[in-house]
């Protein structure tokens, strides 16, 4: 049976950054195929590898900025995550693509195969105490319907 781990990602108390956590709560309510799990983190970074344990998929759900219109749904295969730019002074800084490469080097048995980002993109990531804005809202139920397929 093939194993699944869907890892979303933010923090709820920054606006558009909460779009990881909208997406895990939507995916709470759904019977998820045998062998997946679900987790939520607040922070990214060097953290997330702790729960990576030998999944043959890894779906990793956050909000990002990469230039297109609010409550665009990317997803992105390993190859096309972006690097983040400068390079981090800490672990706790670093992006999911650096994370996650640092465990293939350390860990390559633990880490899967087939690694997938479903990023939402956000429009406020600095407004504190803020809700996610109406087209980041309008986009879980998207992303959670391209989650279910990559599931597949």
């Amino acid at each position: 049976m093939a194993t699944a781990l869907i890892l979303c990602i933010g923090n709820d108390l920054v606006a558009d950054d909460g779009a990881g956590k909208a997406v895990h709560a939507c995916l709470e309510k759904i019977t998820l195929p045998a062998g997946t799990r679900l987790v939520f983190l607040g922070l990214g970074g060097i953290d997330l590898l702790e729960e990576i344990n030998g999944e043959d998929l890894l779906v990793v759900v956050d909000a990002v900025q990469l230039g297109a219109a609010a409550g665009t749904v990317h997803i992105l295969d390993w190859q096309s995550i972006p690097v983040r730019q400068p390079r981090p002074v800490s672990g706790h800084g670093i992006g999911v693509r650096e994370a996650i490469e640092v465990g293939r080097r350390l860990y390559p048995e633990k880490t899967p195969q087939r690694i997938f980002l479903v990023g939402i993109e956000g429009a406020c990531f600095d407004q504190l105490g803020q809700a996610i804005s109406e087209p980041v809202a309008a986009a879980i139920p998207v992303a959670v319907r391209e989650i279910l397929l990559l599931l597949r």
